[in-house]
This record gives structure tokens, sequence and C-alpha cells, in this order.
């Protein structure tokens, strides 16, 4: 960003306090979308917007549209990534929409591939990430609490201050189509924008947190979860679990805000990772022995994904999956179990690392779609997908009581080790999600210590490194429970000079330090 001296005259002028009319850009109700009223047909469909065509690149170029009426060309009301990114974000704080889904689904329908699909994702996701600090911005630079702006120029005020703060999109291209995009979304509110957004564009990144971020000094966590975008209780819990060290805690918010790699998992007897990584332009991981890391592009359209020789997974998950399914067992090893398999990525390594054995596995869901979807990833395995609640061993005649050799429990969780790649769930998950998951986790995981058998091993698992959900949790469960277990040294089953594993018996992975979500694992062996 250049500085303020150096921008154009018109960028210089009055404050938006001094630019804008009363009530324009305002919330009729709250920070709230009013869900009953009908969808705009723009946003809900991605039709072109009314006044004009989009522009096909962000240069400010591309396809004009055309007056219907006469045939004549007329300028284009907005550049077409940027609507997307738009319509994404709308989507996500409108409908609780997941970018990762919704984001995909637009790209398709309006044709965008290549640069201008990149920019829409960058765009996306960094609002995303960004938006706790973006909204403190925005709060200052408009003169009203950010919640009292209407939410679809919230939404597109969010894109340009992103722009302006975060990407090397010059100060007078971030302004303009911003401005562009709220007179297709909010045509009373472009001079509200248009002064809103030239406010924010009077300081960089780094001097607006220095304006209203508590000192580091007195107010450590405040001050980390606005210079970071994350909230306070999310800072709190981090820094909690890495022993309350906040120069590791700042390391990984700050990883949490970069765009993470794709990884492949290679199945094992059907791709060799080093001939995948050859073959889609990757590299073999650093890891896990089945991991490719990806550059860019589209991981479902690559040949061995579709045909069912390789996934999309995080290398983390391949660890804790591969951990369970090598670690030392004394007897039987043909029955395995997945006790909360949806998805099916880790059903789906499993499964081919089964079949190598002469194994069977039987993953278990509640969900009858994620049900489904675990069919459909492990189509070809030997593996029985079951549509029931594993908390169930022992009542269910198909998950008897002391029968199986390995098993897993992938359990729901808050999801905080993956907030890199779900940037929208920081915003959403609260502390009163604690206490309902934990207990549904301490059932889990005593239903798999149900399901074992004497001398076989349960692997907890949880993407999340909050220490209730890990630690607490996993002690509770295992002191609680009517099965006696002891614990297994998880750290002697991760690949041998792995740095950073702590002092175990249990494992904490972190983006920061192993460049994995923040998978945590706890192995036990039933007595």
């Amino acid at each position: 960003m250049t500085a303020p001296s150096d921008r154009p005259d018109s960028f210089r002028s009055d404050s938006p306090r001094e630019d804008r009319s009363a009530g324009r850009g305002e919330a009729p109700r709250g920070d709230r979308y009013d869900r009953s009223a009908p969808r705009r047909p723009d946003a809900a469909r991605g039709d072109r917007p009314a006044g004009g065509g989009f522009r096909g690149d962000r240069s400010g170029g591309g396809r004009a549209g055309f007056d219907r009426r006469g045939g004549r060309p007329v300028r284009p009301a907005v550049d077409l990534p940027r609507y997307v990114a738009y319509q994404a974000v709308e989507a996500v704080h409108r409908d609780d929409a997941y970018a990762n889904l919704v984001l995909p689904a637009i790209l398709r329908e309006q044709g965008l591939t290549g640069r201008d699909a990149a920019f829409a994702t960058e765009l996306t996701y960094g609002t995303l990430r960004h938006t706790g600090t973006l909204d403190a911005i925005l709060t200052d630079a408009a003169g009203r609490d950010v919640a009292r702006i209407d939410p679809p120029v919230r939404d597109a005020l969010r894109l340009g201050a992103y722009q302006l703060l975060h990407t090397r999109v010059p100060a007078h291209a971030a302004v303009s189509s911003t401005v562009d995009l709220v007179r297709v979304v909010a045509a009373g509110a472009t001079g509200f924008a248009n002064a809103v957004l030239r406010e924010v564009a009077g300081r960089d990144a780094d001097a607006w947190v220095a304006k209203l971020a508590p000192p580091m000094e007195t107010d450590p966590i405040g001050h980390l979860a606005l210079a970071y975008s994350h909230p306070q209780w999310i800072v709190r819990a981090f820094a909690e679990a890495l022993g309350g060290d906040l120069g590791e805690t700042t390391r990984l918010l700050m990883e949490d805000n970069e765009r993470p790699p794709v990884h492949l998992c290679a199945r094992p007897g059907l791709a060799d990772p080093v001939e995948l990584a050859d073959a889609v332009g990757g590299a073999p991981g650093a890891f896990s022995p089945y991991a490719v890391y990806l550059s860019g592009g589209a991981p479902g359209d690559l040949p061995a994904v579709t045909e069912g020789r390789a996934h999309v997974q995080d290398e983390g998950s391949q660890l804790v999956a591969h951990a369970l399914a090598t670690a030392p067992l004394d007897g039987p090893d043909g029955r395995w179990l997945d006790l909360c398999a949806g998805p099916g990525g880790k059903s789906g390594l499993l499964g081919a690392l089964a079949a190598q054995r002469g194994g069977r596995l039987t993953a278990v869901e509640v969900s009858e779609h994620r049900a489904r979807l675990v069919a459909q990833a492990t189509r070809g395995l030997p593996v029985t997908v079951l549509h029931t609640d594993g908390r169930t061993v022992g009542a269910d005649p198909k998950l008897p009581e002391g029968h199986f050799d390995r098993v897993l429990v992938d359990a729901p969780c808050t999801g905080l080790g993956s907030l890199r790649r779900r940037p929208e769930s920081r915003w959403r998950r609260q502390p009163s999600d604690l206490p309902p998951l934990t207990r549904l986790q301490r059932e889990l995981l005593a239903a798999a210590l149900r399901a074992v058998r004497p001398g076989g091993l349960v692997a907890y698992v949880t993407c999340s490194p909050h220490v209730v959900e890990t630690h607490v949790t996993v002690t509770e469960a295992a002191r609680r429970s009517e099965v006696p277990a002891d614990f297994v040294d998880a750290r002697r089953l991760l690949p041998a000079g792995m740095p950073g594993l702590g002092d175990g018996p249990t494992v904490q992975l972190w983006p920061h330090r192993h460049g994995t979500d923040a998978m945590f694992l706890a192995v036990l062996r039933r007595v």
C-alpha cells in the first residue's frame, strides 16, 4: 500500500463522518440477515447483476455487457472475480454455508478458472480469516459499530478492506471496484462505502493494529486476538496448549492465517507416493509415508483421485491413522473399527492398509449423509459401513464388546486445529460448544474401550489442541472406564526424528511445527 501522502487527491478528502448521509448502509435490525426475506436473484443464483455485465479480470478490462434494448455496449457493473468472492462470503454469513463447499460451486457456475479463480479464492478465504480485525477497522473507519451496517454493504466493505490491507491491489482499484460492487448489492450506500474505504486506505495493516489493539505488555491475549484475527478465547486456548509460550502462540496464529497446502494420501497398495508426486507435479510428504504435497490446481480432478487410488487428506490425519495401524500388537489383527468414520478419509487409508493384511474395517457413522460419503470413499476396499451411533457398542449385535483388534475414535470436536482450512469456523465456535462435545467425546472413547479386545489398541484423535478436548477428555474417560487400559507412548508411533512431539505419552501436532493440522493423538491398550 502506498503512503497516504502518495495517494491521489481523491483519496485525501473528507472522512466518512463528514461524507455519509444519516442512515446509509445502516442495518435495520442488528447484525443478522433477515432469513425470512426472499433471496436476491443475483446473490442466490449468480445471475448477472442489473445494470451491466461483469468484468472478466481484475485489471479492469474483460468483457462488457450490452444494453438489451439498443445493443449498445455498457460499462461493466462489477468485476466478476470480486463478485464471486462476495457471493461466497455472503453465503457464509447469511446461510451459515461453508466456504470450501460453496465457493467451488460458484466458481463452476460462473465458469471462472485460472488466475481469476485464484483471485476470487484468495479474496474469499483471506476475508473470512481476517474478519475480526477487518470489522474492528471498519468500525473505527465508519464511526459506527460494524453490526449496524447493512449486511450486503458490510460484506462488500470487508472484501474491499482486505484488498487494501492484505493484497497488492492498488488502493484506487480496491476502492473503485468495491464501490462498483456496492452499487450492485446496495446502490444507496455507494457514497458511504467510498468514504469508509478512503479512511481504511489511510493506514496500512500494522498501523491499524497499532491504533486499535490493546498493548501487548498489559493485555497480550487481546493484542494477539486483534493483530492476528482470532477470537480471544481461542487465542487463550492455544496459549494454554502451548504451555503459555506467547512467542510460539504468535507463530501458530500467523500460520493459521496462511493459505494451507493441499495434501494427497496415496493409498497403500493402490498408488506409490513418489510416482504420484511425479505425475501430479507435486512432492512427497515430509513425514507421512503416503503424503504428496500439491502446489495448486483442483485435486478432485486428478485421475488418481477420481479412480480411488488417492484422496485429499491432511498429512496430520494420515499420521494418526498410520500410528494406529502400525502400533505393535500381539494376537489376531484382522478386525478394525472406525467408530466415527465420516466423511471417510481415515477409513479410506485404514481400509487400504487392512486390505494389504487380509483384514477388514468396520466404519461407523451416525449421520446418514456422511455414511454415504464413507461408502463412496471406501468403494472397492474391505470396509463395511454401518449407519448407527458408535456409542451403541454392546447393545448393537454388529458392534459386539471385546471384538475388535484396533479401534479409531476420530471424535467430533470444535475443529480448532483446522482453522486455516475452515476460516469461518473461528467466528462460529463458542466456549459453550465445549461441554456437549467433551461429554460426547468421553462417551465415544468409553464405547471404543468396550469394543476392543483385551490386548487391543484404541486411538483417540481430535482435530483440536484445546486441552479440554484432548488431555482432560482422554484422562477422564480412561479413569472412569469400566474397562482398564494403559497409555502407549504415541511418540514412538510417529516417524523417527519428527520434531516437537512433547513429553508424551500423547502427541499434539501443530501447523507451525509440523505443517499439519493441529491433530491430537492418544493411544491406549486394553488390559
